[in-house]
C-alpha cells in the first residue's frame, strides 16, 4: 500500500482490554466506519496462531477501506500476513534491522521520546516517528512522558511525518496544535468508549482542526 502522510491523522491502536461482548474485528469495523486513517494490531498476549489469524482478517477489514494496516512489534508475524507494515518501539528490535527484513516497501513506524531516538529511526528507514507520552496515560506501562518542547524539537530534527501518542482525548487534543506533528494514535480514545464509530467521528473532526490550526 502507498504511505500517504495523510492517513497518519488518525491512528487507531487496538486494545482487547475493552471487548466486553464484541470482538476486535466489530470495534475496528466501527473505528473504520467513524473515519479511523489508520490502524495498528497491538497484541502483547494471544498464541501466534490466534494472534496471526485475527491478522489476517482485520488486514481484509482495513483493505475495504483502503486504510493502512500495521502490525505492533511482531516482525514475523507482519511478514508471514504480508501486513503493509509493522511499527516497533525502542525496546524492540533496532529499526535497521527490520527495515533490512521487511524490505523497501513496507511501511516501518518507530517509537521515540528523544531528538537522538528520532534522528536515528529516519537514518535506519522509519517512514513516521510516533512519539510520546504526551499526555499522562494508563494504556502504555512503559511510556515515558514528553514534553511539548521535546515532541517540537523532534518534528523539526526530522523529516518524516511525526504522530503523537499517549493519553489523547477529544478533551485535550488542541492542545497540541502547531507542534508540527500530521496526526495522533490513540487507544482508549476509540476502543474504551461506548460508541465507538461516534467518538472515532467527533475525535477525527477535533485532529482536523488541531492539525490545521
Amino acid at each position: 500500500m502507498k504511505f500517504d502522510k495523510k492517513s497518519l491523522l488518525l491512528y487507531a491502536v487496538t486494545d482487547r482490554h475493552w471487548l466486553k461482548n464484541e470482538t476486535l474485528y466489530d470495534q475496528v469495523e466501527k473505528a473504520l466506519q467513524g473515519g479511523t486513517t489508520f490502524v495498528q494490531l497491538r497484541e502483547k498476549n494471544l498464541d501466534e496462531g490466534t494472534f496471526l489469524d485475527e491478522a489476517k482478517e482485520i488486514k481484509k477489514l482495513c483493505k475495504q477501506y483502503k486504510v493502512p494496516f500495521v502490525i505492533n512489534d511482531n516482525v514475523k508475524i507482519a511478514m508471514e500476513m504480508d501486513a503493509d507494515g509493522v511499527h516497533v518501539g525502542q525496546s524492540d528490535m533496532e529499526a535497521g534491522d527490520v527495515r533490512a527484513l521487511i524490505g523497501p516497501d513496507k511501511i516501518l513506524g518507530v517509537s521515540a521520546q528523544t531528538v537522538e531516538q528520532a534522528v536515528l529511526a529516519e537514518k535506519r528507514g522509519a517512514d513516521y516517528l510516533g512519539v510520546g507520552a504526551v499526555f499522562p496515560t494508563g494504556s502504555k506501562d512503559d511510556a515515558d512522558d514528553v514534553s511539548r518542547e521535546t515532541l517540537q524539537a523532534i518534528c523539526k530534527a526530522v523529516s518524516i511525518p511525526v504522530i503523537a501518542i499517549g493519553g489523547i482525548t477529544g478533551d485535550n487534543v488542541k492542545k497540541l496544535s502547531s507542534t508540527g506533528i500530521c496526526g495522533i494514535a490513540v487507544i482508549s480514545a476509540i476502543f474504551g468508549q461506548s460508541d465507538i464509530l461516534t467518538a472515532t467521528r467527533e475525535l477525527k473532526k477535533s485532529t482536523i482542526e488541531m492539525v490545521e490550526a
